[in-house]
């Protein structure tokens, strides 16, 4: 049990980071552009966790053919998803207002925790040092994703008590992956392992580019022009930041 209780304490370290970030959104003023700035920023992010960390890890399956399907149908798994969400969102008091957005950038969010505390479980249960450089670098990357996904629930005029809460959830899903990734998929066999990373790679890919970048490019001061240099530079360095600690700490 003391096992277990460490992998939950590290594993809260990344659901940490995107709380800070949906701290800040309370916190300090803001305008459209720093929203869009953080949106691009968030996209590379997954981007990075999607192209660095989590389709080379499912490559080294003996069934590439299989994580590649798996991958391609997280994605479809997601547009249906985002479909449902938007029909049950319609037949609600909400049918004014029936962009589903906000609730798609928070399930990709928790998809990442989720698969956040998946990976620290089972990294501690194959070298302890993996595990906990594995948290530690994850923490500070995921503070522009809090602050981007809390950020478009204000947007939302969703109202503060609740952003609060939501802020606080992050925690639930990096705690259940990494109970799953504790009890049940650390003694499964590697073809699961990497076959459920594919699966999830799928649905965070999906998500950065249809919902989180789409958000981005309509927070642009400039809307009379496809172009946006910074926002693109931000992107990138979303991408090389989650790139760059992964590489000093998380291999």
């Amino acid at each position: 049990m003391d096992e277990y209780l460490n992998v939950l304490g590290l594993a809260i370290l990344p659901a940490l980071g995107n709380f800070i970030g949906g701290v800040l959104v309370e916190v300090f003023d803001y305008s459209n552009r720093f929203i869009s700035l953080s949106l691009y920023a968030a996209t590379g992010i997954l981007l990075a966790i999607v192209g660095v960390e989590l389709i080379p890890e499912a490559l080294n399956s003996e069934a590439i053919w299989l994580v590649i399907l798996l991958f391609i149908v997280g994605a479809i798994f997601s547009v249906i998803l985002d479909k449902v969400i938007e029909f049950i969102h319609r037949r609600t008091d909400q049918a004014d207002d029936s962009d589903t957005t906000p609730l798609m950038i928070y399930f990709a969010t928790a998809v990442d925790l989720f698969v956040d505390g998946l990976m620290i479980s089972t990294g501690l249960s194959m070298k302890q040092q993996l595990g906990i450089l594995l948290a530690v670098a994850n923490l500070p990357s995921n503070i522009p994703e809090g602050f981007a996904t809390i950020v478009s629930f204000k947007q939302k005029e969703v109202t503060r008590w609740k952003r609060i809460l939501l802020s606080a959830s992050f925690i639930v899903p990096v705690t259940v992956g990494a109970t799953v990734g504790y009890w049940i998929i650390r003694d499964q066999s590697e073809l699961v392992k990497l076959s459920l990373l594919a699966f999830t790679a799928g649905i965070l890919l999906r998500v950065a580019i249809d919902e989180m970048l789409v958000q981005a490019r309509k927070f642009r001061i400039d809307q009379d022009t496809e172009e946006d240099p910074l926002g693109v530079l931000m992107l990138v360095i979303g991408f090389a930041l989650f790139a760059l600690i992964t590489g000093y700490f998380g291999g």
